[in-house]
């Protein structure tokens, strides 16, 4: 079997595995901003959402973990979320120290849209590659973050 390898593959094959996920996601978070400004939040708020949108927060340390956002910082993340009826803060039963976070309905609902247009952004990213090669590289991604 014979395989043909154009000059362009070669180029990126040699190029720079950090390079090229950069470049992908400035584009991407580029292309972002204007769906998280048009919803009013942060790149951060967006991500503790979506992942209270996952599951509740057991502390509010385990959001910080989860989302990797320095835990200092995300009181104000919180008060800010809390404030426009995003999220709640309640005791924890088991640790009164502690607070579970979740998200309202109307946190719930502001995340689904943001999702909405955040998907809307990815399709128009992955645009040059085919639906089988979309689904292939999102499940390799898939794989990668997991491992």
């Amino acid at each position: 079997m014979l395989i043909v390898v154009s000059l362009y593959d070669r180029r990126v094959a040699d190029e720079d595995l950090g390079a090229l996920f950069g470049r992908v996601v400035r584009r991407l978070m580029n292309a972002e901003q204007p769906v998280l400004r048009e919803h009013g939040v942060s790149m951060w708020a967006y991500a503790a959402l979506s992942s209270l949108a996952e599951r509740p927060a057991t502390s509010q340390v385990a959001l910080a973990k989860a989302i990797g956002y320095d835990k200092t910082r995300l009181i104000a993340l919180l008060d800010e979320l809390a404030r426009e009826g995003l999220v709640v803060r309640e005791p924890d039963p088991a640790d009164r120290r502690a607070h579970v976070v979740r998200l309202t309905p109307a946190g719930k609902a502001r995340h689904a849209a943001i999702r909405a247009g955040i998907h809307a952004v990815e399709t128009e990213l992955l645009g040059p590659l085919s639906a089988a090669e979309q689904q292939a590289f999102r499940a390799m991604l898939a794989r990668l973050a997991s491992s």
